[in-house]
């Protein structure tokens, strides 16, 4: 491996590549021709409980939002069926639009963000069903990626008007990564990317380091620090990383263990956070994601938590005061005028009259825009460990 290579933050288990529900089981159970190994699918997502995804999917499910995946591509499987978009192979060997994957990686994370299962709520689900992946081809199978190969896969994100990049990758930078991540952030898109994972990773990997990209590590099934994710000053929450199950290739289903699925499941977290919010802008998008986290470890941010487990619930219903400048909230009225939340739905909603729907559909719009340009001339301040905690650890 190049020193430049970009690697897969996901320790995938060799035999989950086709791994049924009980990981050991038929053929025919792993190709969904089975009922009951589809409800152990279901089942085995214990991060689904974890995160409260139930009472999440009351609120939001990801309607409206795109989420661009750049990996070894996204197969198209049953529980993906219809939230596949035709994408992009920035390499050679792949369908042409994305859509293919001879790895397993790529679509093990487009369904733990956007899976939606199938009847009698069996086989996977994605933590925001109803939104759409952008697949991208640009690690091969088996292989590693390439900055530069990433930078024009998150070009073409852009060009595509995606509302977030899941990145479950990471490796060494280049001049021109580093130039398309800023054109990212500067388009008021939302980067969630995999800090890394032990031993091979003894840092947090780029882009994750990156300031105003989202750096997730991981936790186990108790919530502590998974011993696979790697800690430093740069990551900004956590989420389950352990035995995770999500789709995989030719209707099969994988388990895997690494901060790639947990970037992933902040990826979903994000869309649903987007889809609820559609004119908050992305930096309040993810002041919202780590203000409502559960604080864990020294009280307020440390290197293994981060700001905390994300909270989805919290994130989707806090009144969370905005950071300032760039909050769609600066236009809602002073004094007894609407919550934080209710300041960021759209126009044209029950909060008020056509009138003031319009007011405030225009006074969204501005704060977008001048948003987008401040992402663009100024880089996000990370927050340090002397900032108070978001929230009491529960």
């Amino acid at each position: 491996m190049s020193p430049a290579a970009c690697r897969i933050a996901s320790a995938l288990l060799l035999i989950a590549v086709s791994v049924s529900p009980a990981a050991a089981a038929s053929a025919n159970e792993t190709t969904g021709h089975n009922q009951k190994a589809l409800d152990r699918i279901r089942n085995d997502q214990w991060h689904l409980q974890f995160l409260r995804i139930g009472d999440a999917h009351r609120i939001a499910q990801g309607n409206g939002v795109t989420v661009a995946v750049p990996d070894t591509g996204v197969d198209l499987h049953p529980d993906l069926r219809g939230n596949i978009l035709a994408g992009a192979d920035i390499i050679e060997g792949g369908s042409g639009d994305g859509r293919q994957d001879r790895d397993s990686h790529g679509t093990g994370m487009a369904g733990l963000i956007a899976a939606h299962g199938r009847e009698q709520n069996s086989g996977a689900l994605g933590i925001a069903p109803r939104s759409k992946i952008l697949p991208i081809y640009d690690i091969p199978a088996g292989g590693n990626g390439q900055p530069d190969l990433l930078a024009q896969s998150i070009q073409f994100a852009i060009e595509q008007n995606v509302k977030v990049i899941s990145i479950s990758s990471g490796g060494a930078s280049s001049s021109r990564l580093r130039e398309a991540v800023a054109r990212a952030l500067g388009s008021n898109i939302v980067i969630v990317a995999a800090a890394g994972n032990m031993p091979i990773d003894s840092e947090v990997t780029y882009p994750a380091s990156e300031l105003g990209v989202v750096s997730v590590g991981g936790v186990d099934r108790a919530g502590n620090h998974a011993e696979v994710s790697v800690t430093g000053p740069e990551i900004d929450v956590v989420a389950p990383a352990v035995d995770i199950y999500s789709t995989s290739i030719d209707g099969k289903y994988r388990k895997g263990t690494g901060t790639s699925d947990a970037t992933a499941i902040v990826a979903g977290a994000v869309a649903l956070i987007r889809s609820k919010y559609p004119y908050l802008p992305a930096r309040e998008v993810v002041h919202r994601l780590t203000a409502t986290a559960i604080d864990k470890g020294p009280p307020g941010r440390d290197d293994e938590y981060g700001y905390g487990v994300i909270d989805i619930v919290a994130a989707l219903t806090a009144d969370v005061p905005p950071l300032g400048f760039g909050s769609a909230t600066a236009s809602a009225p002073a004094g007894g005028g609407p919550s934080t939340t209710a300041a960021a739905e759209p126009p044209g909603d029950s909060l008020g009259s056509d009138s003031t729907a319009t007011v405030r559909g225009l006074a969204t719009l501005g704060v977008i825009v001048a948003a987008g340009v401040t992402w663009a001339v100024i880089v996000r301040r990370r927050r340090r460990g002397d900032d108070p905690p978001p929230r009491i650890s529960r």
